[in-house]
């Protein structure tokens, strides 16, 4: 089996960087984070994980105790089915991107990770996106933050971009995929849920 330990490494780097950048905005506009013990929009919205990521999130779940994974694997099924439903909506958008783009805004599917005390199963190694959700976030040119936030239009706040991040989880993932065999360079960029990550 592939050692990738030194890419889960550089891969806690970039988590690293995503907490302290949720750190600052949090220390310089306190009042418009509201990232708070128990809330758990972030768990809810639907969002893919690059390859590495997934890896990530499979070793650490795989250290749970099994009637723990057990009872996510079944909140996994449901996720399952509602991302399935939510894949129906959007083949019905054709091309029509920005309808694409809200539906998945609009859908809510539990992650499969969060218990019924609105806690995070692995909340330490929890992916990048999770770390970023509350602040403002640049995806695509086009800057996001939580529908909870306080961040006002028109004001200007830091934003965490996120694509400079993607672009070194998809090289990360090419590295990974290498070393388990893959030859296919193009899965790199393929996003799995964590319902599929944690299989």
């Amino acid at each position: 089996m592939a050692n990738y330990e030194h890419l889960f490494e550089e891969y806690e780097k970039l988590a690293a960087k995503a907490d302290r950048a949720f750190d600052e905005v949090q220390k310089e506009h306190e009042p418009c984070v509201k990232c708070e013990v128990g809330c758990s929009d972030c768990c809810h919205a639907v969002f893919g994980l690059f390859p590495i990521e997934s890896m990530y999130l499979n070793h650490h779940f795989g250290a749970l105790k099994d009637d723990i994974k057990e009872q996510a694997l079944k909140q996994g099924k449901t996720a399952d089915s509602e991302l399935q439903e939510m894949q129906k909506q959007l083949e019905q958008c054709g091309d029509d991107h920005a309808k694409m783009n809200q539906v998945m805004a609009q859908t809510r599917v539990r992650c499969p990770l969060l218990t019924d005390e609105h806690k995070c199963l692995i909340y330490d190694r929890r992916p990048v996106t999770c770390r970023a959700y509350g602040i403002p976030t640049s995806v695509g040119g086009q800057a996001r933050a939580c529908w909870k936030a306080g961040f006002e239009s028109g004001k200007t706040y830091p934003v965490f971009n996120l694509d400079g991040v993607y672009r070194e989880l998809h090289r990360l993932s090419g590295e990974a995929l290498k070393l388990s065999g893959e030859a296919d360079p193009e899965k790199a960029g393929l996003l799995v849920s964590v319902s599929q990550a944690i299989k």
